[in-house]
């Protein structure tokens, strides 16, 4: 049996590293690219969400590095995303890849199914085994998140652009070839020293924008079109609504790991204006923007997959809380006819805004 899986960020590391540590062959798709997306997109359905197409890309990638078997998480709720698994076991079967389902569903609504396909995929390995190889994967989701946060931190403010980013790239591969957690401890050490020699402007005051919107979009730098990169290179210190760990620790943990910002607070936030769940992470993006504007940011932009029924939803209430909470909002929706350099035109006209508000310039309405 040779497993893989979709790409999302940098989940493939952790993915890699709690299969690889019970002794799961593993084959990791290649690094989302434009072939991957032509591949999906020519494959699926003309109007399925963009995270759709490039799974599909990615599992006819991996294909033809010898996979025979996906692992592919399932869902709950009116997104699309619960039935993926079913309709891509559909199209890879009308395309002759013979390869084997695993859904790993919700625990808190699968959890017997759930453990079973996890006894599936190690080949019965114990459940010391398993918590034993779960915990190195929580502890490298952990490290690369905070790494990230350093990186959006310190982008708007280096001196000699690149620095943070070359440092970061070391980091993910130190991490992904740790074999322990005390290695992947180890790797952040060093990548935090790393940035802390960084000649950066600490006093320098940047703009600050969230990231809201679905997850895959929000994760996978190639779905966004670098949209974090770009934002700290026009001088803006980003934070993201969700993060890998946090993501894993909510759904699969069910939030016993440690205190994270719960997506439970930003859909308390939400009510005034979404009361109740439209799938995915619509509810957490109304949610998520009105407490940013509590904490002072300057900005939010949305990420949405072209057809995602929950960011939509998200979309069209965004404008209100815009108005109510007095935060500029700017909603980029992408599929694989997104371009880059029109993606670049719209931050930078958002950013140029956004600091002509900051500095009380009049004629700016936002």
């Amino acid at each position: 049996m040779k497993v893989t899986f979709p790409h999302m960020g940098n989940m493939y590391i952790c993915v890699k590293a709690l299969l690889e540590d019970m002794g799961v062959e593993v084959v990791v798709p290649p690094q989302t690219s434009k072939r991957t997306i032509s591949l999906g997109t020519r494959n699926s359905p003309e109007f399925a969400c963009l995270p759709m197409k490039v799974n599909i890309g990615n599992f006819i990638e991996a294909h033809e590095l010898g996979a025979d078997t996906i692992i592919m998480a399932g869902g709950v709720g009116p997104c699309r995303f619960g039935y993926y698994a079913q309709v891509q076991r559909e199209i890879l079967k009308d395309l002759g890849y013979d390869y084997k389902m695993v859904v790993l569903e919700p625990p808190e609504k699968h959890i017997s199914e759930l453990l079973g396909n996890i006894r599936y995929v190690t080949g019965n390995k114990s459940w010391f085994r398993v918590i034993k190889a779960l915990r190195l994967a929580w502890y490298k989701a952990r490290a690369l998140d905070e790494l990230e946060v350093w990186v959006h931190r310190l982008r708007p403010r280096e001196y000699q652009k690149g620095e943070a980013d070359r440092v970061y790239g070391q980091a993910i591969r130190d991490i992904d070839q740790a074999k322990s957690c005390r290695e992947v401890l180890g790797a952040a050490a060093k990548a935090g020293q790393k940035f802390g020699e960084i000649q950066a402007d600490w006093t320098k005051k940047c703009l600050k924008i969230g990231l809201v919107g679905e997850i895959f979009v929000v994760l996978e730098p190639f779905a966004n079109l670098n949209v974090e990169k770009h934002l700290g290179e026009l001088g803006v210190e980003v934070e993201r609504s969700i993060y890998l760990s946090e993501w894993i620790n909510e759904h699969l943990f069910m939030g016993l790991l440690r205190k994270v910002k719960s997506s439970k607070e930003a859909r308390k936030s939400a009510r005034p204006y979404i009361n109740h769940t439209v799938g995915g992470h619509g509810q957490d993006t109304i949610g998520h923007t009105v407490l940013y504007k509590q904490e002072g940011f300057d900005g939010v932009v949305q990420l949405a997959p072209f057809t995602c029924m929950p960011e939509i939803v998200a979309q069209s209430v965004l404008p209100k809380v815009s108005r109510d909470y007095n935060i500029p909002t700017l909603s980029l929706v992408v599929d694989e006819h997104a371009g880059e350099a029109g993606v670049m035109t719209r931050l930078e006209a958002f950013v140029d805004l956004l600091t002509r508000k900051a500095e009380g310039k009049e004629g700016v309405n936002l």
